[in-house]
């Protein structure tokens, strides 16, 4: 605790140290602007052909570096965020206050500008502000190309391509750590992430995207710093976990939230009723659907980590007496709501992981008459899902995850068949996601 607090006083006020570029000519390095989004090199040419620097920079260069696809493309320029407005008119909208930056809209293609950045020491109350932990409240300080790369997170994501003369710009030894696979932050580690703790998931992220090692001095502060996450906007957190679990790598990224103290901050009552194995499946089963170029729903994955305490709520409220249909419905509010406090799950979303969660003992003890209508059911993919991923993960589901496949893929004939077989199905016997009331006994028997 001394140590943390003595490396926060030192640091405090400290401008970074300005890094100076090692700088690597077009005849040695494979990035191409015929691998770069055109919208992109439309936006580079036209600041540049203004008088203004401007380079392509992080996960665009980085990946291109890897020989992988880039999915978004962003600029860093000396121009500030009026003048890129002046520059682009109707195509520029200007957004944030934290942390203000241009979006340049090319059809559907919007590209992300911001402008070079100084320490944030260097500001004044109207550009810059921190709290007393050192998290940045407001961060427009603007400066110079080699301020700016010091304030990067990672040193693989301080690359700048210049579409001036097409040389990078290495400021940080970053495509060495590229060689070497691993992930290291600039800087001291403690104090970028009491900067913004979001650099801890962000640094998770990276590490199962690219399948990157940690840098020791990058790793070791996290299990120690996780709670600050508990401070974040609860909005920012939700977009963050939208990153974590739809970018097609939550599979080896779960193991990692858990091994740094990241998940707890983020699910604290999923961490008290774990369901591992459903959150893996889930996890494989979404990367799989991303790899295939298939749609996903963030609402499915939260359905899954949160699958634990809706169960727990469900049979809480049948102990007190309320009815099983209505103890669903409150069980799920319950959790939602909880959940909130930490990741702002929009309405709609929490609407789906209702449904989804409702679903489940309808699955498991269908009537015959409602098998047809339930299949019809907008939701009815979601809940079959869920019902298969439960019934993999070891779940006592009556083995109505695979009889619900056997019913989709049999032919009307035999789907009558089954529905008929339904009525002879013993009622007794209650499943995992389906709590029985308990009933009360009745005064004679205590006679």
């Amino acid at each position: 605790m001394l140590k943390g607090w003595l490396n926060r006083w030192r640091s405090r006020g400290k401008p970074l140290t300005r890094l100076k570029p090692v700088i690597i000519p077009r005849d040695r390095h494979p990035v191409s602007r015929k691998n770069i989004s055109p919208a992109a090199v439309r936006t580079l040419y036209r600041l540049h052909d203004a008088g203004h620097q401007a380079f392509l920079i992080g996960g665009g260069v980085r990946d291109l570096l890897l020989g992988l696809d880039p999915k978004d493309f962003d600029i860093a320029t000396s121009a500030t965020p009026e003048q890129v407005k002046h520059l682009f008119g109707g195509q520029c909208q200007i957004i944030g206050r934290r942390f203000r930056l241009a979006h340049v809209r090319w059809g559907r293609e919007v590209i992300e500008v911001a402008t070079f950045r100084a320490h944030h020491s260097d500001g004044d109350e109207q550009t810059a502000r921190t709290n007393a932990d050192g998290l940045i409240l407001r961060d427009n300080v603007w400066g110079d190309i080699e301020e700016d790369a010091a304030r990067r997170d990672f040193t693989i994501n301080a690359i700048y391509y210049n579409i001036a003369d097409f040389s990078l710009w290495d400021f940080a030894n970053g495509r060495k750590d590229l060689e070497q696979r691993v992930l290291r932050l600039i800087g001291d580690p403690e104090t970028r992430y009491r900067e913004d703790p979001v650099r801890m998931l962000r640094a998770i992220r990276f590490a199962a995207k690219l399948d990157f090692t940690l840098a020791p001095d990058t790793a070791a502060p996290i299990p120690e710093l996780a709670e600050l996450l508990e401070d974040m906007s609860s909005h920012r957190l939700y977009d963050e976990c939208h990153k974590l679990f739809g970018g097609g790598h939550a599979a080896p990224l779960l193991p990692l939230l858990e091994e740094y103290g990241l998940f707890e901050p983020l699910f604290p009552e999923a961490m008290l009723y774990p369901r591992h194995q459903l959150w893996q499946l889930t996890a494989e089963n979404t990367d799989a659907r991303i790899a295939i170029c298939k749609g996903i729903n963030p609402a499915f994955f939260f359905a899954a980590l949160l699958w634990g305490p809706m169960q727990a709520r469900v049979q809480q409220l049948l102990d007190e007496g309320v009815p099983p249909v209505p103890a669903w419905q409150q069980a799920g509010q319950m959790v939602l709501t909880s959940q909130q406090r930490r990741t702002a799950i929009p309405r709609h979303a929490a609407q789906v992981i209702r449904d989804i969660w409702e679903m489940q003992p309808r699955l498991e003890v269908p009537r015959p008459r409602q098998v047809e209508a339930m299949a019809q059911n907008e939701r009815f993919r979601a809940g079959y899902d869920f019902l298969v991923l439960r019934e993999q993960a070891g779940e006592d589901t009556r083995g109505m995850g695979a009889w619900w496949t056997r019913w989709q893929d049999a032919d009307p004939g035999l789907q009558i068949e089954m529905q008929r077989a339904l009525e002879n199905r013993p009622k007794e016997g209650a499943t995992s996601s389906k709590p029985r009331r308990r009933r009360k006994p009745r005064a004679d028997q205590n006679a």
